[in-house]
């Protein structure tokens, strides 16, 4: 939770602002995963924070939804020319990748259990960038 709360961080993410009643504030949770090497042993725990994109109100906090997916047959077609050139295939795993979505809607967050600021307790966070569960 400390590195994804770094990252986060580093990545200019979120400011803190005063909370104002007519802000539809969006809340978060904490996802926990195992990332598994290729045999099958542990290779680290991962946690990701989300948030409940859910409660995000159309031409409010967000106007159109865009979701990055890649399809089958692209997967297909480069597998296929990997294995007719006899090239070799690795595999990466990019840390935070989501994050470089830059937000132009104001879309306001709780502070993430476990990680509010002492000194602001009652601010919420002004989203810059995009994090998973996102509209």
């Amino acid at each position: 939770m400390h590195e994804e709360i770094q990252a986060l961080r580093a990545n200019k993410t979120w400011s803190l602002v005063s909370f104002h009643p007519s802000m539809n504030v969006v809340g978060s949770r904490w996802v926990y995963k195992i990332k598994r090497r290729y045999d099958g042993s542990i290779e680290r725990y991962k946690a990701y924070l989300v948030t409940r994109g859910f409660t995000q109100q159309k031409d409010i906090d967000y106007s159109k939804t865009f979701n990055p997916v890649i399809k089958q047959e692209t997967i297909k077609l480069v597998f296929s020319i990997v294995v007719s050139c006899d090239w070799k295939i690795h595999q990466l795993d990019i840390h935070n990748a989501f994050l470089n979505g830059v937000l132009d809607e104001e879309v306001y967050m709780k502070q993430p259990l476990g990680f509010v600021d002492s000194a602001l307790p009652s601010h919420v966070c002004r989203l810059h960038k995009s994090l998973y569960g996102l509209k």
